[in-house]
């Protein structure tokens, strides 16, 4: 990773997901993922994404052969953001082996619009993972890998490989690379200003006084 790139993350580190929300709206950009939950993971991250696609149909329908999370895992690298799209299906395409696998390559997430299981498991690995259902229902023979770094549909997203991807405990944003530098700026323009309204409620302000001299309500 060069410098640059570390610097970037760096940045969009110190963002909450609350404020790329209100970023991402004043750009004109609806990317706040929908009906994903949180699973597992407790610290925010940001990393960019590493897409795959998966086909979702009843057991027996493909071969084990075709399952090819061991191939979406290995594509992932250190700091990147696993994004899975199984179309919303209720078919667990990662489990604890799964998910320590990743763990091991330094994910920094794993993001499914499908199932996972073996949550106590995932949740002993650290990794941060959300998903939109959990489910013991294996994806071996139920799913078949469709590629890999792909525009994918993820909580009603579109999210293209290398499309920053954010998440903490409230919830989880895309912003697409080519709008990152714009998107980026203005959230650390609404973080200045809550330091504004920490400094002066801090002082004695009240939360209207604070707001009118910080011209908080955007």
């Amino acid at each position: 990773m060069s410098n640059s790139v570390h610097h970037l993350l760096k940045r969009c580190m110190s963002v909450g997901v609350s404020t790329w929300s209100d970023a991402l709206d004043s750009s004109g950009l609806a990317s706040v993922m929908t009906g994903l939950q949180q699973r597992s993971g407790s610290q925010r991250f940001a990393g960019f994404a590493v897409t795959a696609r998966e086909t979702a149909g009843d057991v027996g329908m493909f071969e084990r052969r075709e399952f090819g999370i061991g191939s979406i895992i290995a594509a992932v690298n250190a700091g990147e953001v696993l994004v899975i799209d199984l179309g919303g299906a209720p078919v667990s395409t990662m489990g604890g082996l799964a998910a320590l696998a990743a763990k091991k390559r330094a994910a920094a997430a794993v993001i499914i619009d499908g199932g996972c299981r073996d949550v106590e498991e995932i949740q002993a690995t650290g990794l941060w993972v959300a998903s939109r259902y959990v489910t013991p229902v294996t994806g071996k023979t139920r799913l078949r890998l469709e590629g890999i770094n792909l525009p994918v549909q993820v909580g009603g997203v579109q999210v293209r490989p290398g499309d920053l991807i954010a998440g903490d405990p409230t919830g989880l944003v895309a912003v697409p690379r080519s709008e990152l530098e714009r998107v980026l700026a203005k959230a650390e323009q609404m973080l200045a200003t809550d330091r504004i309204m920490e400094r002066e409620m801090e002082a004695g302000s009240s939360f209207a006084e604070a707001a009118a001299k910080a011209d908080y309500i955007r």
